[in-house]
């Protein structure tokens, strides 16, 4: 069996995730798009040293900022993970807020439509002009794209343009309907109200700040033009440039943080079986996972 534990940022996904791997004896395989990489720790709310010591992690510091991580280079070397796990434990722990990363892992790629010139013309513009005139250009084109997909990231903004542009379908309507996993799966979600998971961001924040997040930024300056430093947590200090005072800097982070889980939720409503975890109960999470698991005969 896969166990899947998904959800917004800051909804305790690591923990959860932990404790499950270490019950079943197990490993897991992060799906973090930004954990990816060496040297982006704090802005990236990497598990602690501590926490990568208790269970084996793959996916989490496997890369150079210099060696980018896109969904069909992580799931072709992901499934190898994947299947030699499953083999050899039985069970694997899946985890990461980028679910598009979970998807491709959990049901392979979806046939989509490429067309070149479109993609080099968005480059090119990306180049001249920044993230902003992406974003800008895909809420005009296709707004439904634009709420689920990260807009945080470039690649996917000139994909969706692309897509959009060339076949005048949203890149939504390519995803596979009816999809059949490659392996069992059993999905968990962590299921904060609103307003309480908009204050454990916000508070999450704050310990980024306190952990040292500015400095970690400024040691990666030499590195600003690599496409995954347009990322939450490090891409609102080039408004330090602007004149911008720190506390604003903070606020943009938190606010495009909520932005982000905003879209997180968006993306996990699309699943027909999801299983919510009450973090208001008095029962803890894992033990409410392992109850979910029994009540439903699966075997762990």
């Amino acid at each position: 069996m896969i166990y899947l534990i998904q959800g917004p940022t800051a909804s305790g996904k690591t923990t959860l995730a932990i404790q499950l791997a270490q019950y079943l004896k197990t490993e897991i395989i992060s799906t973090d798009s930004r954990q990816f990489y060496k040297k982006m720790n704090i802005g990236t709310a990497k598990p602690s040293e501590e926490e990568l010591s208790l269970v084996p992690h793959h996916f989490i510091n496997n890369r150079s900022v210099h060696e980018p991580m896109n969904v069909a280079d992580f799931m072709n070397e992901a499934k190898l993970v994947l299947a030699h796990l499953f083999q050899t434990k039985g069970s694997v722990v899946i985890t990461g807020g980028s679910s598009q990363f979970t998807d491709a892992l959990i049901y392979g790629i979806d046939n989509v439509p490429i067309y070149p010139h479109i993609q080099k013309k968005w480059s090119q513009i990306y180049a001249s002009k920044g993230i902003d005139e992406l974003q800008k250009e895909l809420k005009a084109l296709d707004q439904r794209a634009y709420e689920q997909l990260d807009i945080q990231n470039p690649r996917r903004l000139i994909r969706a343009i692309e897509v959009k542009s060339g076949s005048g379908k949203s890149i939504l309507d390519f995803q596979q309907k009816n999809r059949s996993p490659l392996f069992p799966i059993c999905r968990f979600y962590i299921q904060w109200k609103r307003d309480d998971l908009y204050l454990r961001i916000n508070e999450r924040v704050d310990q980024m700040i306190d952990m040292g997040l500015e400095f970690e930024v400024d040691s990666l300056s030499g590195y600003k033009a690599l496409a995954m430093f347009n990322t939450v947590g490090y891409k609102e200090w080039d408004l330090r440039n602007q004149g911008a005072s720190i506390s604003h800097v903070i606020d943009k982070i938190k606010q495009n943080s909520r932005n982000y889980a905003k879209r997180q939720i968006t993306w996990l409503n699309q699943y027909d079986h999801i299983h919510a975890l009450n973090p208001y109960s008095n029962i803890p999470l894992f033990e409410q996972a392992l109850e979910f698991l029994s009540e439903q005969d699966i075997s762990v």
